[in-house]
């Protein structure tokens, strides 16, 4: 079973059971989710630094120009994108989430239901730090070749990425249901779910239209019918929307890519680039639920706090893909230190995004080949430039 399939059985249990359960039951997993929050909290700094600073002295130790060119468009394409659910969002949800978003404003997400008991694990070092640090390794690392520093970050790597992969996933459809449990214990189920089914919709639309945008940018560089390269892009969109992976889908997004009349050569380097640092939809995605949170509890929403949010974002996002719901583990440290997001918030933020995953999977995967289409475009003024 799918991890996206256990988080819904997870919400809809979580819905169900507070008529069933008696509040020593429901204060069990109401300790749990303490002790799991604070397991969080505490690996977040080593997951920052274990995924980006491997992601950017590999990104940079073979940055010939075409590649630069590629992810510098990559991560212009997913700015953009945030900057677009942004301004969608400010322009919308007052509008569209309407009561669901003040009936969510009006309940205290702390109180309630007490943990029986709790462990304090205090992270060794802050988020900023982390951030800090993991910058200033990777762009040093791009200039040292060989060594044994190099060796040890892809090693803590492995080791973040096992622990997401063996501790947190199996565990988050219980933390998630534990959400849940406590929300409809507390008589807070019914907003949450308004709100949910609304800004589904809103996201989705949202996907669509930037994946137009994409293309008519592409098309307009290309001088290649937009919308006959996005149907070519289909298969790789429905393939991303089974296998919830961009990995996994990289053979069709490359073949598609080709039938888009893309150099091959162009097509083997840009797609399983793309597939690592090109989170358009994601991005969009993890703005717009974070606004509907940030609006619905009164946090702070303005255009400079978002500004550095999705600028940072962007740059945590790299090498996210390597795990189911990467992106949104990635960016639970700027939920943190930047949005001001609790444990319990941000619980609802993982479980807004992984009810979406697929979506933002397929649409990250069709958008790279829009970015290929550019790139092959580029190619050949990038050789004459070199000559």
């Amino acid at each position: 079973m799918g991890l996206l399939s256990k988080v819904l059985i997870a919400i809809a249990l979580g819905i169900l059971c507070p008529s069933l359960f008696p509040d020593w039951l429901s204060r069990c997993f109401v300790t749990f989710n303490s002790i799991f929050s604070n397991f969080l909290n505490l690996f977040i700094p080593i997951l920052i630094i274990g995924l980006i600073t491997p992601g950017i002295f590999e990104l940079g130790s073979g940055a010939g120009k075409l590649l630069l060119i590629t992810a510098l468009i990559a991560y212009t394409s997913t700015v953009l994108a945030g900057l677009f659910s942004y301004g969608v969002c400010s322009a919308t949800y007052d509008n569209i989430l309407g009561d669901s978003m003040t009936a969510l404003g009006n309940l205290d997400m702390s109180g309630g239901l007490d943990p029986y008991f709790t462990i304090a694990m205090p992270p060794f070092m802050d988020v900023t730090t982390a951030l800090v640090l993991a910058f200033v390794l990777g762009l040093t690392l791009i200039h040292i070749k060989t060594g044994s520093i190099r060796d040890v970050m892809k090693e803590v790597r492995e080791i973040v990425f096992m622990v997401i992969r063996k501790v947190i996933i199996p565990l988050l459809p219980i933390f998630i249901f534990g959400i849940f449990l406590k929300m409809g214990e507390e008589g807070k189920v019914a907003p949450v779910m308004g709100m949910f089914l609304k800004m589904i919709l809103v996201i989705f639309a949202m996907h669509v239209t930037f994946l137009i945008m994409q293309f008519f940018v592409a098309g307009a560089i290309t001088n290649k019918n937009p919308f006959r390269a996005l149907w070519n892009m289909l298969p790789a969109y429905l393939t991303a929307l089974g296998t919830q992976s961009s990995a996994a889908t990289i053979p069709v997004t490359h073949a598609q890519t080709l039938k888009n009349g893309v150099d091959p050569d162009v097509a083997d380097f840009v797609i399983p680039l793309c597939a690592t640092i090109h989170l358009s939809c994601s991005m969009l995605k993890i703005v717009a639920c974070a606004y509907a949170v940030s609006l619905s509890m009164g946090m702070d929403i303005s255009m400079s706090t978002y500004l550095g949010f999705i600028f940072m974002l962007a740059i945590t996002m790299v090498a996210a893909p390597g795990v189911p719901g990467g992106a949104i583990m990635a960016a639970l440290g700027l939920l943190s230190s930047i949005l001001g997001f609790d444990a319990n918030l941000q619980g609802l933020m993982i479980a807004l995004y992984i009810a979406m995953d697929s979506f933002g999977t397929a649409g990250n995967v069709t958008g790279d080949g829009a970015i290929a289409l550019i790139v092959n475009k580029i190619k050949p003024m990038v050789k004459n430039a070199e000559v």
